[in-house]
């Protein structure tokens, strides 16, 4: 066989314009293809859209410092207070994603489960499905199986999908028994302590003061994170922040206002970090929502329940339950997802599953028949 110098340079070229050629043989290529699901724990629909609540600012029972509140986070005009306290939401979502849940504006979410609060929240946003039986925070394994324990005996996802929540309660809601899937919550640490960032975090989570019994500082489950997204790539991952419940459970309106803002801050290096990544840079959905709503009066702010959780629990107090705690909000960005801002309609907390499916550009009906429908409204 001769050699023919001509042939070759023709053979390269084809060759060199095949590799610059953008492929989509692989679907696992496609943008969108991972997903960051995270839950700000009893965060009202209130505060996301309208900003700090003058009102409960100016209680005595729940603010302490009000001119200081008023001074980081108050203004007269709604969109200037909501966007103080949630600059991320308010910028870069509002700008770029979806955002639903105002009721003033007829953008409506409420969850399906009879309960509103924790436990029964977090099932049916990871299930798809409110279970009635559900119906205590008590650590329980769930028999109901999540889309992230579906998602991980996939091909694809196989061991690349992840949670990180603030609540010791996330092991036994995901059911780790079960599945084995790599659950970091409450008090636990990150074993091996592979990076210097770890072995720092292990040390604070240790040494750092415990306000409440089974929930940590959110700084410490963001931390963990962050360091998994950094050095593992997991395809999906769950983070469940958790202070603004307990906040507000102590009936302190100055915490939990400072915890959904640093929340938001967050968020806000979450994104950029995976905007910034060139694995999740454009190819990742973020979707946040929450498990509950709380009160919609100054009385019933601290709590959320229904009437059949008050009954069940035989309290004479508030029968009727907490009017309110079960509307909740939901907010989204990423390649999937239409630039939209705020959307008109009505939607289900159930729908998280399906939706978060659906944005990995999967058919949530094959995977999880049982799920209520994706929200398409807010899908491309």
């Amino acid at each position: 066989m001769t050699f023919s110098y001509k042939k070759f340079r023709l053979v390269s070229v084809l060759v060199l314009v095949w590799l610059c050629l953008p492929h989509h043989t692989a679907r696992a290529e496609d943008p969108s293809l991972n997903l960051v699901l995270v839950t700000l724990d009893g965060v009202r629909w209130q505060e996301v859209f309208a900003g700090v609540d003058l009102d409960l600012i100016e209680d005595e029972r729940y603010s302490h410092r009000p001119e200081l509140l008023k001074e980081t986070y108050w203004r007269q005009d709604q969109a200037e207070r909501r966007k103080r306290l949630f600059p991320f939401l308010w910028s870069t979502i509002a700008s770029q994603g979806v955002l639903i849940g105002d009721r003033n504006q007829e953008s409506y979410m409420e969850v399906s489960n009879p309960w509103w609060f924790s436990y029964p929240g977090y099932n049916e946003i990871l299930t798809g499905h409110a279970d009635p039986a559900i119906d205590s925070n008590d650590r329980n394994w769930n028999p109901n199986i999540t889309f992230l324990e579906i998602l991980n005996g996939m091909k694809g996802f196989k061991n690349r999908v992840m949670a990180f929540g603030s609540w010791d309660v996330f092991p036994y809601i995901i059911n780790t028994r079960r599945n084995e899937l790599p659950v970091n919550a409450g008090l636990a640490q990150t074993t091996p302590a592979a990076t210097e960032q770890i072995r720092w975090l292990n040390k604070v989570s240790a040494e750092a003061p415990r306000l409440w019994a089974t929930v940590r500082l959110d700084f410490i489950t963001h931390g963990y994170a962050m360091e998994a997204l950094k050095n593992q790539q997991p395809r999906v991952i769950y983070i469940a922040y958790g202070e603004t419940d307990d906040f507000a459970h102590d009936r302190s309106y100055d915490r939990y206002v400072d915890a959904a803002h640093r929340t938001d801050q967050m968020l806000r290096e979450l994104w950029n970090w995976l905007q910034a990544n060139p694995f999740y840079r454009d190819r990742t959905v973020l979707i946040i929502t929450t498990d509950h709503g709380r009160g919609n009066t100054p009385d019933g702010w601290p709590h959320h329940a229904s009437a059949a959780s008050m009954a069940k629990a035989d309290s004479q107090d508030r029968a009727d339950g907490v009017p309110g705690s079960d509307q909740i909000w939901l907010a989204a960005i990423g390649p999937s997802v239409q630039s939209k801002g705020l959307v008109k309609g009505q939607w289900k907390q159930s729908q998280v599953a399906a939706t978060a499916l659906a944005s990995l550009l999967l058919d949530p009906v094959k995977i999880m028949p049982l799920a209520a429908q994706a929200m398409s409204q807010l899908l491309r």
